[in-house]
């Protein structure tokens, strides 16, 4: 029952939703709280009164939160379990400063904007990805994804919560299947619970598929307006697009097959190529760092489109990561680089830094110590086969890297717009089962996800089901490459540009001269080449011109 207590003595900050409010409150209410609203921000609070510290342990969402406690003068905050929520912290002159995003941090008083040795080691070295738990500016700090932290008299301590482990999968193939099915339909369902206007975002590839039929057939099923489903596409992208490994074919064939057989209104929203540049900068701010380039404004364009008719949308992000979709877990080059394998362009990042700073950071050494204390937490069981061990340290380093920046991307771009995306396929029940199947299952018939194309072969069309992995959709206009090289090449004609202080001038123009063809492979990713990197580069010369970071080395 209820200890006594006086509302007044707490106070939250809160930014995300709690999935399994319905559940927490019959629990508060049969120990006595009563409540005012249907809001999940007062169960989350009336949670952490009646569960404390422990409250973490009882949330189902994507969530950052801080509570402070007035009569015990104690600060609490915590990150749901991958991070999907934003928190960053510095501590300044003996003040605890914490914020959703870096900026805000900025304001305020004597909070200075500083990049050190290891600031250029992520910025050059990781980026666009980050380490867990710091950013690219000296002394700001995120709170880590699934950890908690307590700020009081005696300081700042943080704990972990929450963690995958590793342990034998026991259940048979039916059931396992059954049971990925369920995980899938439970978190679905939880999540199109909203007060605001909801759709998906179809790709018509197979994860957000897998969203679109199920949300499609819970309002079938409830008798609710049919949902609402948005794709996007760039101008005369089908006119030139070039089939690669890393993207196989075009969006709009698969679409049509999805919209043409379910309870769903579509629409798609087509975006230009001078607006994709025009952008660059409002991602650049959104994320506080040059992020993913056009695939970061492209998306922050989709949903500033979206965002005229909805409010919250549920995309198919993050099952490549737990379901082993990448072609990194299949490709021999990727599997032996003994790096991450979506960055393998180590020697082409250390040529960019201007050579007074290369002499002094060597961005292999601070990736490989990065890859190496991030495998180190890996947890091999000896009944693992030798496939299945390669395979767990491949999808450590993509669950806890490559998907933080993915979902980093989904809620700055998203957020920066006043627009809510929801990961499903990011539930942590489901990530829990997912990552004990062994690796020969889970890639059924050796194919990519072969496991979740064969839980969902009987409500899905079978060309959806067969389709080949293809990333979230860039453009293939040629005139984006000449206009981000037109800007490139206007930033470098001015010897003075702050890009020059940090990068090496001579190996950017030269850059410019091969077309960006220098780049054909990724250089991070699925589809980030040659015009990616030029347009990343003018993210670079943007956050110089916007931050004026202080170099402290």
């Amino acid at each position: 029952m209820i200890e006594n207590f006086s509302y007044n003595e707490y106070v939250i900050c809160y930014n995300g939703q709690i999935y399994n409010t319905k559940e927490l409150k019959k629990i508060l209410k049969e120990n006595g709280f009563e409540f005012n609203s249907h809001s999940d921000t007062e169960v989350l609070l009336k949670s952490y009164i009646h569960f404390g510290k422990n409250v973490v342990n009882y949330l189902n969402g994507i969530f950052a939160f801080a509570i402070w406690n007035t009569k015990t003068q104690e600060l609490f905050l915590a990150r749901d379990q991958f991070g999907v929520k934003p928190l960053f912290y510095t501590i300044s002159n003996n003040t605890f400063v914490f914020a959703s995003e870096i900026k805000a941090l900025f304001e305020f008083p004597g909070i200075e904007k500083r990049l050190d040795e290891q600031g250029i080691g992520e910025l050059f070295g990781i980026g666009p990805a980050h380490t867990a738990g710091i950013t690219v500016f000296k002394d700001i700090f995120e709170l880590k994804p699934a950890h908690f932290a307590v700020y009081n008299q005696s300081g700042l301590t943080t704990k972990r919560y929450w963690k995958l482990e590793s342990k034998p999968h026991t259940d048979s193939f039916e059931k396992t299947c059954e049971h990925i099915k369920y995980l899938l339909s439970d978190s679905i369902t939880r999540q199109l619970i909203s007060d605001m206007p909801i759709c998906t975002f179809l790709s018509g590839g197979l994860d957000s598929s897998i969203i679109t039929k199920f949300a499609s057939d819970y309002c079938k099923q409830n008798s609710l307006s049919p949902l609402d489903t948005y794709s996007i596409d760039y101008v005369d992208n089908d006119i030139n697009f070039v089939k690669s490994d890393f993207q196989p074919n075009s969006d709009n064939y698969y679409i049509s097959l999805m919209t043409n057989n379910l309870h769903t209104n579509h629409h798609k929203i087509v975006i230009d190529t001078p607006e994709l540049a025009s952008y660059l900068k409002d991602a650049m701010i959104a994320r506080d760092i040059p992020g993913m380039a056009d695939i970061d404004s492209s998306l922050l364009l989709f949903c500033k489109n979206v965002k005229k008719e909805m409010t919250v949308a549920l995309t198919g992000e993050c099952a490549d990561e737990i379901f082993g979709g990448y072609p990194w877990f299949f490709r021999e080059d990727a599997l032996k680089s003994n790096t991450f394998p979506w960055s393998i362009a180590i020697s082409e990042r250390q040529k960019l830094l201007n050579p007074s700073i290369s002499s002094k950071v060597n961005l292999k050494d601070y990736i490989d110590f990065r890859y190496n204390e991030s495998l180190n937490e890996v947890e091999i069981l000896d009944s693992d086969s030798k496939e299945t061990a390669q395979k767990r340290k491949i999808s450590h380093l993509t669950l806890n890297w490559f998907m933080q920046t993915l979902l980093d991307r989904s809620d700055r771009m998203a957020m920066y717009n006043g627009f809510e995306l929801r990961v499903p396929f990011c539930d942590y029940r489901l990530a829990e089962y997912v990552w004990n199947i062994p690796w020969e299952i889970k890639a059924l018939h050796g194919r990519e996800k072969g496991l979740l194309r064969y839980v969902c072969r009987d409500f899905l069309p079978s060309e959806i089901v067969d389709r080949k992995k293809s990333p979230y959709p860039k453009t293939h206009n040629p005139n984006y490459l000449a206009k981000v090289k037109g800007m490139l090449e206007d930033i470098m004609k001015n010897k003075n540009a702050p890009i020059n202080n940090l990068l090496n001038r001579n190996y950017i123009l030269d850059i410019l001269n091969t077309d960006g063809t220098a780049f054909s492979r990724p250089w991070f990713g699925q589809l980030m080449t040659g015009p990616q990197l030029m347009a990343y580069l003018i993210q670079v010369n943007m956050w110089l011109e916007t931050y004026n970071p202080k170099i402290c080395f």
